[in-house]
């Protein structure tokens, strides 16, 4: 007898979702593959392992507590970090492999180790300090790693370590990512190893220019006044200077990034030549991105290639040199769809082609003459392996993966294996090792849904989507899932959830295991119907399809969500009173706004740490759909909330957490005010020291009661399982 779903069962160890690993990586020879995993009685400990691909044997490498034990004092520029990352672990929570393949790096509680195979390790550093983001020199006998906002350099031969900069302090950053760098780029690190181990190229970051906030944190004994350099929309960003350091003598030369200071620097890169650096320039509307190489030699700039867009033009990390004469590998969306290009002499040559979407470049096997990637051809809900010719003779990419669903791959280094962390909306993660023609050769993870897996005694009530297409406004396909109780049906038909994000850069509607669809699953067990739709505006659609939400938030995006909900009405087996509307972030953004201005068409919404006010969000992010505030002040005050509230008609639930330092917490509070001044009714439930992803078991525990609850009373009345919260 299958078992009934609880919420105190789906945030409890062991996880649903079956044994997990993270940061999976081969060794440079490609004989191991490294990865981290949790314990058994505690997931989020994490310990360093090894797979032997010719013994196919497991070993753990690195015990996190033979280290380090008890609680981590993590700096507070560490925590910001792995927020931004959404990495909330312990113990070994990265590592680093040295280009010989002799030995590991680790940070752990603060401090750097040293892990040679077969040995101990050892710790290389041990200050009251918190040192981070340490990197192997090539030549593999030096270590650099950021100390107090100044980069450092230690010899593994003498154990010596000894600053390269020394003017970090204050608003001044050596080899460290801003903010939004972290946050909006997807850029964690400020600073780079010279091919030939003899320099450094790194980020000097200055933030004086940016305004200063005084920010709430509100815990529940205590609340926290941050000061934080906030660069929010229209305001002044960090300058930024771009230099290359002499390890040996330390000193630097600063590049000449041109006149305009307000730009971003999103990328930099070291070609196969020590001699030539390359930085990916942005302008502050994102309009214009250059890729610029610099002769270290001569110190000439010149322009490599160039992007730009009427809208924006999105970062990639798919730029690679090739070893034989250096020349490179590029994506771009120029045709519309995100492509490969090969660039020598100074032109610019499609690899792919076509209205489908390459995701990321995986690895470049000169020797053999392929370039592997995922992506799609056909179904855009799944994600495949593939390869083309780097000469360009494909005339279409050959299909690497077999199985349909979501493949995530990591190569090998010689291009020989590959891991490929795959599932489906019925099958949580397997990790398998393969060879480069997509045969199975060994699972690490098998996740057998058989008798021993967690998930099995909640299998007989599992429910599988359905999916569909329905024709946006301006014609473009949208593609929606459905997922239908299998309790009895109420004479109106089902209650149903409409499960919003439908911001950029996002995709729910995939065919692939998501531990956001357990909450789903057990709300379908009690008698909803879950229903969701990637709207115009969100990703892997191509850029005509992103585009639609230029310049006003809300409009393209809402259109679309408030057809699929009257389209899920129109079904017999909902009832069309009864159809609510739940999101968190830019889903809790969404779902205040389709409160607000789509009439009756939701009986009740749940928004979850809301953009209120784009004004008080970031500026690389916001200023990349609607310009900056000066330019388009209009589109700000119509993609903010304030001018629709008087349209609420039903019933709302808003949540937040209190510390949140991405979407802050006066989103609400401001929001909560003018709802108040209008005699708005509705329901506030506020988090104390919750930062955005409101992370902590007994803390998503209670935030899916709170709003399963809500639910329940607004819009689950009659229903046969609502006892089982």
């Amino acid at each position: 007898m299958s078992n009934a779903l609880t919420l105190e069962r789906i945030f409890s160890a062991p996880g649903l979702s079956g044994a997990a690993l993270r940061a999976p990586a081969f060794s440079p020879d490609g004989r191991l593959v490294t990865f981290l995993q949790g314990r058994d009685n505690d997931p989020s400990r994490l310990d360093l392992w090894a797979y032997d691909i010719a013994s196919g044997t497991l070993r753990l490498l690195v015990d996190a507590d033979q280290l380090h034990q008890g609680d981590e004092s993590l700096s507070d520029e560490e925590k910001a970090r792995r927020e931004r990352q959404r990495l909330f672990a312990s113990g070994i929570v990265e590592y680093h492999w040295s280009h010989d393949g002799k030995a590991l790096l680790f940070p752990l509680a603060g401090n750097l180790y040293y892990y040679p195979l077969g040995g101990q390790a050892r710790q290389l550093t041990d200050s009251a300090a918190f040192d981070l983001d340490a990197k192997f020199s090539p030549d593999d006998t030096q270590v650099a790693f950021v100390r107090d906002q100044n980069l450092w350099v230690l010899d593994l031969a003498s154990g010596q370590v000894r600053p390269l900069t020394q003017d970090g302090a204050g608003p001044i950053k050596n080899g460290m990512a801003e903010f939004v760098a972290q946050e909006e780029m997807a850029r964690l690190s400020g600073y780079w190893w010279s091919p030939d181990s003899r320099q450094i190229a790194f980020l000097q970051v200055d933030e004086s220019p940016v305004p200063e906030v005084t920010r709430n944190e509100i815990y529940a004994e205590r609340i926290e006044l941050i000061q934080q350099r906030y660069p929010a929309a229209g305001d002044a960003n960090v300058r930024v200077k771009l230099g290359v350091l002499s390890v040996e003598s330390g000193s630097v030369t600063w590049l000449d990034l041109g006149s305009d200071e307000d730009i971003y620097i999103a990328r930099v890169d070291w070609s196969q030549d020590p001699n030539l650096l390359t930085y990916q320039w942005q302008n502050r509307n994102q309009q214009r991105l250059e890729l610029r190489g610099v002769d270290l030699a001569t110190g000439h700039t010149r322009l490599l290639l160039a992007e730009s867009a009427d809208t924006w033009v999105n970062l990639h990390d798919d730029l690679r040199f090739l070893k034989a004469d250096n020349s490179l590998l590029w994506a771009s969306e120029r045709s519309g769809f995100k492509h490969l290009y090969h660039l020598k002499d100074g032109e610019l040559a499609p690899l792919t082609q076509g209205q489908w979407q390459l995701d990321a470049v995986k690895v470049v096997d000169e020797a053999s003459g392929w370039v592997y990637f995922s992506g799609w051809l056909s179904d855009p809900k799944e994600r495949q392996l593939y390869r083309a010719r780097l000469d360009g003779s494909s005339a279409s990419p050959e299909l690497v993966s077999k199985e349909a669903g979501w493949h995530e791959v990591t190569f090998s280094p010689d291009a020989g294996h590959y891991l490929d962390l795959y599932s489906r909306f019925d099958q949580p993660p397997q990790v398998a090792l393969h060879d480069a023609s997509g045969q199975r050769l060994a699972y690490l993870v098998e996740n057998r849904l058989d008798e021993r897996h967690p998930l099995s005694p909640y299998l007989g009530q599992w429910t599988a989507p359905q999916y569909g297409t329905l024709a946006a406004e301006d014609g473009q396909t949208l593609h929606y899932q459905v997922f239908k109780p299998s309790t009895p049906m109420p004479p109106k038909g089902y209650p149903a959830i409409v499960r919003v994000y439908g911001g950029p850069h996002a995709q729910l509607v995939v065919n692939a295991w998501s531990e956001a669809n357990l909450w789903t699953q057990y709300m379908v067990q009690r008698g909803y119907v879950v229903f969701q739709l990637d709207n115009r505006g969100s990703f892997n659609r191509g850029k005509a399809f992103e585009d639609a939400i230029y310049q006003q938030l809300a409009v393209a995006e809402l259109a679309d969500q408030v057809q699929g909900a009257q389209w899920l009405k129109a079904q017999d087996f909902v009832d069309g009173s009864r159809v609510g509307i739940y999101g968190h972030s830019y889903g809790g953004f969404m779902t205040l706004m389709a409160m607000f201005r789509s009439g009756h068409t939701f009986a009740a919404g749940v928004s979850g740490a809301p953009v209120t006010d784009w004004y008080l969000y970031d500026s690389h992010y916001t200023e990349r759909y609607l310009n900056t505030p000066q330019a388009n002040g209009a589109g700000y005050e119509r993609s903010a909330v304030f001018p629709y509230t008087q349209g609420l008609a039903g019933e709302l639930l808003i949540y937040h957490g209190m510390a949140d330092d991405n979407v802050l917490f006066s989103n609400t509070t401001k929001l909560a005010n003018q709802l108040q001044q209008q005699g708005k009714l509705f329901e506030l439930m506020a988090y104390p020291g919750a930062k955005h992803s409101l992370y902590g078991r007994e803390t998503r525990i209670h935030m899916y009661k709170t709003i399963s609850h809500f639910f329940d009373r607004t819009l689950g009345r009659g229903l046969i399982s609502a006892p089982n919260l």
